[in-house]
């Protein structure tokens, strides 16, 4: 008997050059694969009574007909695609936050301007009218800092060839941009988180529709912008769909609890002094007593060429929860881009980072500015408080995923060209879990970090 299996390409628009394949808006292919999923005649027999010149009668016809919850329908459009030009470095990383199953991509700290002007106004922040010259004060001279370390660690790495680590057949160009980058991963914790970035994500509408009623419910002034932006934009490709983009009473809810914990943590354990590194694992390898796991850890694990080899279910089904005390937020900002699981932080500053490199009793004044500047945000109870804040700002952090996801940031993250700190970090996480999974010893590659 021969196969019955066939397939049908479906396009979104703009189109591909694909002669065969129909092109669809993402609300019609939307629609047609809720139809196809309560019907038996197949996807090309439901294309066919669809009127592509007129897709928006089709769609409301389909919908009409078909009973569907618009979260579902909602992930079928297919990847819409927003860049978000000049946000704050705080709001770029709320969105990766929330937008759990977005890939996306954010300008690198070391192509951005760094300058007071590349700032949002204070009113576009929120910070209160009366702390915004102080406000002002300490970024300028943040700003100040971060070229003054930039400018003599930059220095000091090419008076002295042997402080940066370089591949011993390195050209005189990759030897240039490692000392610039040597530097500036040692200022960059100078940088106000209220600085200017970009970001671009592709996610689902239904992800969307999520990720703007978050920001939607957020207290602060540059999300409840960013939300209608995105929303405006994203109605213009599925607006059936992006109608229930609008904050709501649970999100607003949650969002003002978590607030308060923050507010609450942070002026308790607010500091500028450095905190010493503490880090904790947590592994849990239950499961169900009729499906045991049978297969050795080291055999889920040993046939990888690399951290991107397919793992075996004894690391898959392992629950790993994972947290440091002490992240600064530059790193932060790179870990918390890590989609699988839950991460969560309070958002504050519990210490400040600085590297060895740089005398923390020259910028004493700054840092004391900084950190009473915090303090009255926070005492006032401002959401505005994460823009006081610096890139050398100490937060906890926590991540709860499983093993093969552990592994892969664990591997990924003390590699071949990672940074400095993220190699300390999940180095010593790492070095938890292999303590509590010592089968997995053998086939967990921890890196050195060497240069690129």
């Amino acid at each position: 008997m021969g196969s019955r299996m066939r397939i049908t390409g479906l396009a979104l628009v703009p189109p591909p050059t694909a002669a065969d394949c129909p092109k669809v808006t993402p609300e019609l292919l939307a629609s047609v694969l809720a139809r196809y999923s309560r019907s038996n005649e197949g996807l090309a027999a439901i294309l066919a009574k669809v009127d592509l010149a007129n897709p928006d009668a089709s769609i409301d016809r389909i919908l009409k007909f078909v009973d569907y919850g618009h979260a579902s329908i909602g992930g079928l459009t297919g990847g819409l695609a927003v860049a978000l030009d000049d946000v704050s470095m705080w709001l770029a990383y709320k969105i990766f936050e929330i937008a759990t199953m977005a890939d996306g991509q954010e300008s690198s700290t070391r192509y951005i301007t760094m300058d007071a002007a590349n700032v949002p106004t204070a009113e576009e922040l929120g910070i209160p009218a009366d702390l915004a010259p102080r406000w002002r004060d300490v970024l300028a001279r943040s700003f100040a800092a971060y070229h003054a370390e930039y400018a003599r660690l930059d220095a000091l790495a090419t008076a002295e060839p042997g402080r940066v680590r370089l591949p011993a057949d390195a050209k005189p160009a990759v030897v240039t941009r490692l000392r610039k980058n040597y530097a500036l991963d040692r200022a960059r914790y100078f940088i106000p988180l209220a600085t200017r970035t970009n970001l671009g994500l592709v996610q689902t509408s239904r992800m969307w529709a999520t990720t703007v009623k978050h920001l939607d419910s957020l207290p602060h002034p540059e999300a409840k912008a960013a939300a209608k932006l995105i929303r405006e934009e994203l109605l213009k490709q599925s607006p059936r769909l992006m109608r229930h983009s609008v904050a709501e009473p649970s999100f607003i809810e949650q969002a003002n609890q978590e607030l308060a914990v923050s507010l609450a943590l942070g002026q308790a354990r607010l500091s500028s002094a450095p905190l010493a590194d503490e880090v904790w694992v947590h592994v849990d390898r239950a499961t169900p007593p009729w499906l045991p796991e049978t297969q050795p850890v080291a055999e889920a694990l040993r046939h990888r060429a690399n951290r991107y080899g397919q793992q075996g279910t004894a690391t898959r089904r392992m629950r790993v929860s994972f947290a440091w005390n002490n992240m600064a937020v530059a790193e932060l900002r790179d870990l918390n881009r890590h989609r699988t699981g839950h991460r969560y932080t309070p958002f504050i500053q519990a210490g400040f980072y600085l590297p060895p490199e740089i005398d923390r009793a020259a910028h004493a004044a700054l840092l004391q500015d900084q950190l009473e500047l915090t303090r009255e945000l926070m005492a006032r109870g401002s959401a505005a408080y994460v823009y006081s804040l610096l890139l050398g700002a100490q937060t906890p952090f926590e991540h709860c995923t499983q093993a093969d996801k552990f592994i892969y940031e664990a591997e990924l993250r003390t590699g071949m060209g990672a940074h400095y700190r993220y190699a300390e970090h999940l180095g010593a996480a790492l070095r938890q879990f292999t303590a509590q999974v010592p089968e997995a010893r053998d086939w967990v590659v921890e890196g050195t970090a060497e240069p690129e």
